[in-house]
């Protein structure tokens, strides 16, 4: 005997038609209903809402989430954005620096090629560095003027921003200077605005400290470091730098000659002091002893008539 096979979806065709038949009559109701202007209506809408609405909160959940998720990552991608720009703005920042840097030490080369004095006392000649010493030991440029130029022993070298050393050695074409940081330079300086004096001694490094400083108490990082004058070496008021404080604790000085880039230095024709020929010259005359004045004793003929007359 044939058995018929029925197939699973002649009886789902119609449920689902069905279904979707129901759907669309509720939906056209709520359409309806939520279209009819009726203070009856209006209540049983009302009421309606009270009933079902709270009890979909479970439902509304996820989508509550979704809405939050979606949010931060705006959030996120604006701040993400924003500090993109800062960064971008940071590098111009820096670049815009080195800029300005680059052009106050153009400026300040012009200014010494067009010889604007410091000081109107002070005349000055403008050399080339032609070569640095090259060595960790010995901290010095060598310039391409010299006695030819009337350059002497002592004077001292500007970049056209802050001091960078003395004369130490003038040839006929050439001179050498020994800049601040090298082991041999002592100079004289004073702190501003404290008015303290101490001598900054070259080690070899980029940072020379201060030593023999009169009150270090009163002297803080940031204060500004001139040339003193004390010795008549070099001139007062000229800029050396900067003080900061080392990595050993120690009052160290920024020095504010650009000491990267020496292209062309300054030398400032001090004034002339009275060379010593003699070496004893630079010992002082002992000072003279002055006799302490006391009674004075009468001469021994007088004291001798004395004694007959008695």
């Amino acid at each position: 005997m044939a058995k018929y096979r029925t197939d699973p979806e002649d009886f789902s065709r119609p449920l689902r038609r069905v279904l979707v038949g129901l759907l669309v009559l509720v939906l056209l109701g709520l359409f309806f209903l939520w279209r009819i202007d009726s203070p009856r209506v209006e209540r049983f809408r009302a009421a309606l809402i009270d009933r079902f609405v709270p009890s979909f909160e479970w439902a509304m959940a996820p989508i509550t989430w979704t809405t939050d998720v979606v949010g931060n990552f705006q959030s996120y991608s604006r701040l993400l954005e924003q500090n993109q720009q800062l960064r971008e703005e940071l590098r111009q920042m820096k670049a815009w620096k080195e800029a300005a840097l680059q052009l106050e030490q153009k400026n300040a080369r012009l200014l010494d090629l067009n010889h604007v004095r410091l000081d109107p006392r002070l005349t000055h000649v403008t050399g080339v560095v032609l070569a640095d010493s090259g060595s960790p030991f010995r901290q010095s440029v060598l310039l391409n003027v010299g006695s030819r130029d009337g350059i002497r022993d002592g004077w001292a070298t500007m970049d056209g921003i802050g001091l960078v050393g003395r004369i130490s050695g003038v040839g006929a074409q050439t001179s050498r200077v020994i800049l601040l940081t090298d082991s041999n330079s002592r100079v004289p300086v004073l702190v501003q605005p404290s008015g303290q004096k101490a001598i900054l001694s070259g080690d070899n490094s980029s940072l020379p400290p201060l030593d023999f400083l009169e009150d270090s108490d009163e002297v803080r990082p940031g204060d500004r470091v001139i040339s003193s004058g004390d010795g008549g070496v070099f001139p007062a008021g000229l800029l050396v730098g900067q003080v900061v404080m080392g990595n050993d604790n120690r009052l160290r000085v920024a020095l504010s000659a650009d000491y990267q880039r020496l292209e062309f230095l300054r030398v400032l024709r001090s004034h002339d002091l009275p060379p010593i020929t003699d070496a004893g010259a630079l010992i002082a005359p002992p000072p003279v002893q002055v006799p302490v004045q006391g009674p004075q004793r009468p001469p021994a003929d007088q004291q001798a008539e004395t004694g007959s007359d008695g």
